[in-house]
């Protein structure tokens, strides 16, 4: 199963936003930054990269709830229970 061509954009813009994000995170710490200025940037990063992970579980339901083909069986309940924990 892979990302839907839907989603694709939206994760990876998703993800290149944390990644610069993490990328100030990192420069605020190695410039003495005032702790609460770090945690509030380093949120930041996490909503991004949830939001990205919500993306990807969304299009996950998508494709379990249409017709697998022969090569790929649809996506069991546990399995997308799995993915929305791995996200807590």
């Amino acid at each position: 199963m892979q990302v839907d061509e839907e989603s694709v954009g939206a994760v990876l813009n998703r993800l290149r936003r944390a990644q610069g994000q993490l990328a100030g995170v990192i420069a605020m710490i190695e410039a003495g930054r005032d702790c609460r200025d770090v945690v509030t940037q380093l949120a930041a990063v996490s909503r991004a990269l949830d939001r990205a992970g919500f993306k990807i579980v969304a299009s996950g339901m998508r494709q379990c709830m249409a017709v697998a083909d022969e090569d790929t069986p649809p996506m069991s309940e546990a399995e997308l229970e799995k993915l929305f924990l791995s996200l807590a």
